[in-house]
Parts: C-alpha cells; structure tokens; sequence
C-alpha cells in the first residue's frame, strides 16, 4: 500500500517530505536548547555550590588554625616557663605588656604585611596563625592572655583565651603526706615516702572525721584516711590502687570506720605533684633592679601585720632597715614610704603602734630572717638589739608580744626573736600576698572586706600555724590579751581564714589542738596545701573543719603566688573577636 501510495502522489491533507524534515528539525533544536540550559544551569549550581564550599573549608580552617596558635604558646610556656616574658611590644594586642622577643625567632609573633606566620602542623603550609601575649596583669592575678589568629587561603578569625598556670589553688586541700609533720611527733623515719609506696607504721596518719565538710576539691600524693566526713568535690589521690581501694576507711588509729560520703564521686588515682623546695623567689620580688615595675616590701625579723578595712595595713618590724634591696645576694637597699618607714619614731616600723601604709595591691610583702651577711643592708650583729631589746628580753619573748605571758610555745623553734615570722590577722581591702621565709602565724580572722574582688595569699617555707595559745594551768592565770582561760577553761573562739595558704616545708595546724577543750568551727575561704598533715582537732579539743572553695581561684591566683614544680598552663575563658589580621597580614583597624 505504502509502494502505491507513493506512485499514486500524496493526498490532499497531508503534508510533504520536507516540511515533515523542517518541523522535525524545530523539535530538535528547541530540545537542544532546553539540554543545554539545564547543563549551564546545573555547572552554575556546580562551580558556585564548589565556591561556597571552599569557603566554608577555609573559614572553618581558620578558626582551628587559631587554636593551634593557642596550643602551639601552650607547648612553648611548658617547656619553658619564662615565655610569657615572650612576645612582640608592637602588637597592638600587646600594649601595655613587657615583652621581649626570644632568642630564638618566633614567626608567630610577627605583625605587618612583611611579617611571617607559624605553619598548623600537618598543613602543608595551608593553614597559619599568629599570636600577641598580653602579660599585663600575670604577675598580679596569675593569668596570661593571648590572641591568635589562623589563617586559611583568605580567610582569617581571631580569638583571645585566658591562660592561667596549674597550681596548688585548683584545690580546696592538697596535702603531700597524710601524716603528722614528723618534726612534732619524732618520727623522723616516716618522712617523705608514701603510705602506697610502703610507710612504715606508725607513723601518725590523721584522718578525716568527726562531721568534717569539704566543700571542693582535694588532692592528696598519699593514701588519704576518711571515716565521718563529707567531700562535697572531686577527691584523687597519688595511690595507684583501683577506685575504692585508693583511700582507708579508717581512722587516725588505723580503726576500721565507716560515713563517708563523696557527692563529687568516689576517689580517683592522679599523679603526684611536687613543691617548690623553697619560696625564696619570691624574695626577688623586693628587688629595684630586677627588672619588676613594681618591687613589692622586704621586711626583717619577727614582723606583726594587721590589716585594715580601709585599704591600709598596721606594720610592725623593729628589725628592718631596707624595705628594698638591690643584688642576690643583696647588697644594698632602700626605704620607700609604701612600705613604711624604718626607726622607731612614732608611726615608723619599730615603734610600740607600727607603721600603717596602703596595702600593696596586687603585690607581695616578703618577711625574712635577720641576715648574718655584714654586706646584706639589714644585717644586725648577733650582739646588737633594736631599741626596748636585749639578749635578757629575747630569751622570753620576740619583741613585739609573743608569746603571751605563760603561752605553751606549738614548737621549740617559735617565736625567735631574729626569725623571719609574720604574724597576721584583719579585713582585707585589696590583693596581695604576704610570704616569710620561717612561719607564719594567723592570729585572729582574717576575711575579705569584698569577697569578689578581695584576694590574700600565705606562703610560708615552714609552718602555718592557727594560733590558738594555751596558758600552763599551774599559772592559775588567764592569758593576757586573748580571753584564754587557765586550766582547760579556754572560751570557745570560731576562726575564718579567707586566703589561700600553702607551707612548703611543714604544716598548717591548730596550735594546741590537743588541749583546751572544743574552740568550735575554723572556716576556711579558699585553698590550703601543706607538704604535711595538719591537725585541726583531738577528741574534744580543738576546731571542727568547715572548708569551702574559693571558686575564683579556677580563673585567678593571688599576686605571684607560687605553683607546683612541673605545671602546666590551661585555658580558663576562650571567645571568638574580631579578625585581628587580614590574610595578607596588614593589621584591622
């Protein structure tokens, strides 16, 4: 049919060959044009959705380029922890800071168009940062800032953390060995080794009991004692064993007990932690030449500090002669009023009323012992005396009232009239830190006139003692001063304490814990880290413990007070700012 169609000719509707072709060829074109809008259409979504993506990548990366830049000055800190004099004084971040560059270049520190950048580990070159330290308030408060900013292609974000040195003040206790300090037991065997690591028994270890609250967290290098107590924190030990079998339920006579209670979870194992073997840089801290802006005060022999809630402290210091020296050893000084003038005039250091001078906010004062050194400037012959002194008077008392008349002395050593004691208690109105080089004893409260801005520290290289005096019975007489009755009349006496305390050598312990009778509750505000244990309370003598963590002490730390031997820095605050650089390095404005 289609054969005779085709000889026959087409019929009168039906079109011919070619427009058949061109309607054809319409179709094809118009579908062409529909394929390949779609095919520049998906390549826009394409490329543009691959733009956004680097993007994306690169914004990313830099954030985690910036904080490779604050891990990377955490490393440098720990391995050397002089880097925070570390830095460039051109950043602008930095103003205000004294910074030196280090002996080895750190690109990290540059500014500038011209300047270099430190390469993100593993990067290939791709991702960078810079950092700027501002160290302006270390010394004062313990605490390091930084800002880093990472790099990525063209992109670039800052951020600025707050570094602050792992110390002693993370815990509420810290105490190296549970024991008694083996100077007052005699047990001088017992020194320095650990319960877990094979102590010989007896060695006196004290044991928490008795309604005891700890309210943060405690550390102990040794095998912590517990029987009726409460941890309201974390509790880790230097004990290796598994959890619940790194501490005793036992009392301080070795007696099995029960009534523990751990709210912050039971005892975990953590490394030990070792003291400084001494606080004598803190001494340098008195220096005009060292190189500090502000040398805090150097006081000499036994020296009574009351401070005051107006700001001001009363000092009293018959020994002193400079109140600022130059050299290590020193060899000369200088007596500035901030410190309180030497002599014993009315309103000078040696007289009965003392010297009273502004607190030395976000400072230190240092107490020392009488040098035997002819060229140190406060060097006294062992035959001379301050004014109202002699060798007669020396041999019962220190020369500015203790001990009181008929006091039972807390050791053999105390109240030595050339010794570098300080003897403390008031309101305090400010920050600072008061360190001696043999004891320290808080004779009375001492609390914060504003507990959100008020900061004390205590540092004695020997023992921190409550002082708590106990006049012999057989005196029939009360202790003069301090409303202390005579045999075992003692009137109840609540002490606080707002600081945070820390004896290297020895101790912080109740002075006559032992006898007196019940003196009710020490509230301690703060952290307390002794090398030995110190006891509190004997059967019904003595204070109940009431310890609460100063919970600032996470972001900050009394003025240069001191850390452990090996610390290590952590970021207390992180927050994201402004871009401080452009990716060509030129600094935002």
């Amino acid at each position: 049919m289609r054969a005779a169609r085709a000889r026959l000719g087409r019929g009168p509707n039906e079109p011919d060959a070619a427009s058949e072709r061109g309607a054809a060829l319409v179709v094809v074109i118009g579908l062409g044009l529909l394929l390949l809008t779609l095919v520049a259409t998906a390549m826009t979504f394409s490329v543009s959705g691959s733009l956004k993506a680097t993007s994306d990548q690169n914004w990313n990366g830099a954030m985690a380029a910036a904080y490779a830049g604050v891990a990377d000055y955490e490393s440098r800190l720990a391995n050397d922890n002089t880097y925070f004099h570390y830095g460039n004084s051109a950043a602008a971040f930095s103003v205000g800071s004294a910074l030196t560059p280090p002996s080895v270049p750190n690109p990290a520190f540059d500014v500038g168009a011209a300047g270099g950048w430190g390469s993100v580990a593993g990067s290939g070159g791709t991702a960078s940062y810079r950092y700027e330290v501002d160290n302006s308030v270390y010394s004062a408060s313990g605490v390091l800032r930084i800002r880093s900013t990472g790099r990525v292609g063209t992109s670039t974000r800052s951020i600025v953390a707050n570094l602050r040195q792992d110390g002693f003040i993370d815990y509420l206790y810290f105490t190296i060995y549970e024991i008694q300090d083996p100077e007052q037991s005699g047990l001088t065997a017992c020194a320095d080794t650990y319960a877990w690591a094979g102590r010989s028994v007896p060695c006196r270890d004290i044991a928490f009991g008795g309604g005891d609250v700890i309210n943060g967290p405690a550390h102990s290098n040794d095998t912590i004692r517990i029987c009726d107590a409460t941890f309201n924190g974390l509790v880790t030990t230097g004990s290796p064993g598994p959890t619940g079998s790194n501490y005793l339920k036992q009392n301080s006579n070795g007696g099995a007990c029960s009534g523990q209670v751990f709210n912050g979870g039971q005892p975990t194992t953590s490394p030990v932690i070792a003291m400084p073997a001494t606080n004598m840089q803190l001494k340098q801290e008195t220096r005009t030449d060292a190189g500090i802006d502000a040398p805090g005060c150097l006081y000499t022999g036994p020296t009574s500090i009351v401070l005051n809630s107006s700001g001001t402290m009363t000092i009293r210091s018959p020994w002193t002669k400079k109140t600022r020296i130059v050299g290590d050893p020193a060899t000369s000084g200088s007596t500035p009023a901030a410190c309180g003038l030497p002599g014993n005039a009315n309103g000078q250091l040696g007289s009965t009323a003392g010297a009273t001078v502004p607190v030395l906010n976000a400072n230190l004062l240092f107490v020392q012992s009488v040098p035997g050194v002819v060229t140190d400037p406060n060097y006294t012959s062992s035959t001379d005396w301050p004014s109202g002194q002699s060798a007669a008077t020396c041999s019962v008392g220190n020369g500015i009232g203790f001990p009181v008349t008929h006091e039972t002395a807390p050791s053999a050593r105390s109240y030595d009239c050339r010794r570098g004691d300080a003897f403390v208690k008031g309101t305090l109105d400010g920050t600072m830190t008061i360190a001696t080089d043999n004891f320290l004893y808080v004779t009375g409260d001492i609390i914060y006139s504003d507990a959100s801005t008020d900061v004390l520290g205590l540092v004695a290289q020997n023992a921190i003692w409550v002082w708590n005096p106990y006049c012999d019975s057989t005196h029939g007489v009360i202790c003069p001063g301090v409303g202390r009755g005579a045999g075992g009349a003692i009137l109840p006496d609540n002490r606080r304490i707002d600081a945070a305390m820390l004896s290297l050598d020895h101790t912080i312990q109740v002075q006559n814990y032992d006898r007196g009778g019940a003196q009710g509750t020490l509230t301690i505000n703060g952290s307390l880290a002794q090398k030995y244990r110190g006891i509190v309370r004997s059967g019904s003598n003595g204070y109940t413990k009431n310890y609460t963590y100063d919970p600032r002490f996470r972001y900050i730390a009394p003025p240069k007070f001191l850390s452990p031997v090996s610390a290590r820095y952590s970021v207390n605050l992180l927050v994201e700012v402004s871009s401080a650089f452009t990716a060509r390095g030129a600094a935002v404005p």
